[in-house]
């Protein structure tokens, strides 16, 4: 009976597995290389992707940021316009008030009287003058108070320094200035008032 060696095969069998668990395990590794390099490509392309999404939004709030400056420079410039609106308004307002102050001024003040200073801070003013006689000056007051456009008058102080042999009377008032609340009725009270106390104040003349 013949025998047969089966040795040699097996060990060629035994390599051949060898190779082909190291050529499986040689494409396992270069499979795993390449889904490690994939892998990789694709998490660059995420934070290249990421990174132009943060520039963008960098770029756009640096816009807004450069917008909202503007507009708090617009803002600026509306508020120093409205300032500039309200003062105007209010030069305006006195500008008639000064026209009707001195209107009441002239129509007021008795001819025994004549006045040296005028200061004004607001709507209050502060009258200074000379006088023939103290009568002279409480036919003003008078006068003042009668005037639709003044109220609160105080008199200050009055003396007597003889400098003027006419107005030795030295004087000086405070009042304030009022808007009336109907020109039409009280410019006509105010008229009569002014030349009722003249009429006095030319009645209590002294020569």
């Amino acid at each position: 009976m013949a025998r047969i060696n089966l040795l040699p095969w097996r060990a060629e069998r035994r390599k051949q597995r060898e190779r082909e668990f190291f050529a499986h395990l040689g494409l396992a590794a270069v499979g795993g290389l390449v889904l490690v390099v994939i892998w990789a490509m694709w998490m660059n392309l995420r934070i290249d992707n990421q990174n132009e999404r943060n520039a963008y939004l960098k770029a756009q709030i640096h816009q807004l940021d450069q917008r909202i400056a503007q507009i708090k420079d617009l803002e600026k410039v509306r508020d120093q316009l409205l300032a500039r609106k309200r003062i105007i308004e209010k030069l305006q307002a006195d500008r008639s008030k000064m026209v009707h102050l001195f209107d009441e001024l002239v129509k007021t003040i008795p001819p025994s009287v004549r006045l040296t200073q005028m200061t004004q801070q607001g709507d209050n003013l502060k009258l200074k003058g000379v006088a023939q006689s103290s009568a002279s000056v409480a036919d003003y007051m008078r006068n003042l108070e009668n005037s639709p456009w003044m109220s609160d008058i105080q008199l200050g102080q009055i003396e007597n320094k003889h400098a003027d042999s006419q107005m030795p009377y030295v004087f000086d008032l405070k009042a304030k200035m009022i808007k009336p609340k109907s020109d039409d009725g009280t410019n006509g009270t105010g008229g009569s008032g002014a030349v009722a106390g003249t009429g006095k104040a030319k009645g209590g003349q002294q020569p």
